[in-house]
């Protein structure tokens, strides 16, 4: 029954990521020159067409490029709770880790993308605790999860927009890519 609602919430978050999926995630904007980690925002939370698979769509704020990365059932749940402002009966992973943070002063920064490579992205989450930043090695999906319900910031690598083009699927009826 937990499992049924479970699924029932994340549907409730599934929204137009299709369509961004299905077009390769690309925008009509150029990509601009480097100008460091841009801040992107979740614009949908859906399952992929082809595999079924939970799949997280971000969309830069500055030159609006989107991609999409796959993310587990678990870590789409709580991604999707803060974004429709609901509380789950109990605390999940990642709201017991927002509790545990302020009850040892610890804020949550920001979150970056920071790398994609083997198909495997990368990301730091960036705390302040005591007066002093620290950093944590973190799967996107968490970071993403802990960064909504802290309110913070989530930023983008440009180099993770470029090498997740690679990885999209040509729109169809679009020439190769070489």
């Amino acid at each position: 029954m937990r499992r049924r609602r479970r699924f029932a919430t994340l549907g409730l978050v599934l929204v137009c990521g299709t369509a961004l999926l299905a077009a390769g995630g690309k925008s009509e904007a150029p990509p601009p020159k480097a100008l460091g980690p841009q801040e992107v925002e979740v614009v949908g939370l859906l399952l992929s067409p082809n595999t079924r698979q939970p799949t997280v769509v971000l969309q830069g704020k500055r030159d609006k490029r989107t991609f999409a990365m796959a993310i587990g059932a678990a870590e789409a749940t709580g991604i999707a709770f803060p974004l429709q402002n609901l509380t789950p009966p109990r605390p999940l992973t990642h709201d017991l880790f927002l509790t545990l943070f302020g009850r040892l002063n610890v804020s949550v920064k920001k979150a970056v993308i920071t790398d994609l490579k083997d198909d495997i992205y990368y990301a730091t989450v960036y705390l302040v605790a005591g007066g002093g930043d620290m950093q944590l090695d973190s799967r996107p999906s968490d970071a993403i999860a802990l960064a909504i319900r802290a309110k913070a910031p989530v930023f983008v690598e440009d180099r993770v927009f470029e090498k997740s083009e690679r990885l999209q699927p040509p729109p169809a009826g679009a020439p190769p890519r070489i």
